[in-house]
């Protein structure tokens, strides 16, 4: 963690003005990234990259949102892709059936998120450790249940089927595959911006503050169950955008997406990216993608290779890779 004031004596800067550089400096990375894939198709019109960073936002969002759980707030969630699916479904849902606008269908899966997490986040929260892992799993199961049994709704184990309607708002024509490449990353790359501002801004310290030591934050008056209720609300939030994407991206939504293998996935990117970097889980879901489609081309036995090079991340590095190569760079600067 970068320190947020200087060291030298009588050149420290105040809190505002340590907080304002520290904005400044991620809103400059934020639109330098947001410009290099930008330029991307206009570089290269492959298809195949498009595709691949369109989903890198998508499971970025995604284990990036997880990684407000486990890594910040010290609760490993099992069913996190309820929100990852709940969205995507609901997203398709306003659009097909109720014919609105694709802004107003963001903002109903993310609403309507928020509303589901708050009510599954108020029973789970007040566990701890394995039994609030098992608890999210069991709402997870649910969750996949009722999207199976309605098939009026959600079209069963077949999904939403027909294709999800694209009409132009704002002049934006997401029916054009470039423009929603540059939806997709614009909305990825405001997601990871604003949860890095969540994360360094003081609620974020007290959420590590509870996780690190939840009897010491009682003592200090902070209200520890309220804390992890209010991240479990926008973790569940920001993985319902990465369901949206998703559903705009394969043009529909699956039972797959809220499915327990979903939430494993969004851990292993985590694994393999790192707990303790902001960017961690977005590395993670980029050489977890990268790897699948790899593995995919040139072997039947998926799940065994897959398995093997999450082994190799795991006892290799004994952390994600970001985590292996930030200590490895202290250590350098050390010696």
């Amino acid at each position: 963690m970068s320190k947020a004031v200087s060291d030298t004596p009588g050149q420290r800067p105040g809190p505002a003005a340590a907080g304002g550089a520290g904005l400044g400096r991620e809103l400059t990375c934020a639109l330098i990234g947001l410009a290099i894939l930008a330029a991307i198709p206009l570089l290269s019109p492959s298809r195949l990259v498009m595709d691949f960073v369109i989903r890198l936002a998508a499971f970025g969002v995604f284990a990036t949102s997880l990684n407000i759980l486990i890594g910040y707030g010290g609760m490993v969630s099992f069913g996190h892709s309820m929100f990852f699916g709940a969205g995507a479904y609901v997203f398709g849902l306003l659009m097909q059936k109720a014919g609105t606008s694709i802004p107003v269908a963001i903002l109903g899966a993310v609403v309507f998120c928020a509303a589901m997490a708050l009510v599954v986040g108020a029973i789970c929260v007040r566990l701890k450790e394995i039994y609030f892992a098992f608890l999210t799993l069991a709402f997870q199961m649910l969750t996949y249940s009722v999207i199976l049994s309605w098939m009026s709704m959600t079209g069963g184990d077949q999904g939403l089927m027909g294709g999800i309607p694209r009409p132009v708002f704002l002049g934006i024509d997401l029916a054009r595959v470039e423009v929603l490449y540059w939806f997709a990353c614009a909305m990825g790359i405001g997601c990871l911006l604003l949860m890095r501002m969540i994360l360094q801004s003081p609620f974020g310290y007290t959420l590590r503050m509870v996780r690190d030591n939840a009897d010491r934050a009682r003592f200090l008056g902070i209200d520890v169950w309220r804390v992890k209720l209010q991240a479990f609300i926008l973790a569940g939030a920001f993985a319902s955008i990465g369901g949206v994407i998703m559903a705009l991206f394969v043009s529909g939504a699956y039972p797959e997406f809220s499915y327990w293998t979903m939430s494993g996935e969004a851990v292993f990117m985590i694994m393999m990216g790192g707990l303790h970097v902001f960017i961690g889980p977005l590395v993670g879901a980029g050489l977890l993608l990268m790897f699948n489609d790899v593995v995919t081309r040139t072997t039947e036995l998926h799940g065994i290779a897959l398995g093997i090079i999450v082994l190799i991340f795991a006892l290799g590095f004994k952390r994600g890779i970001t985590d292996f190569v930030v200590q490895r760079w202290r250590q350098l600067r050390k010696a």
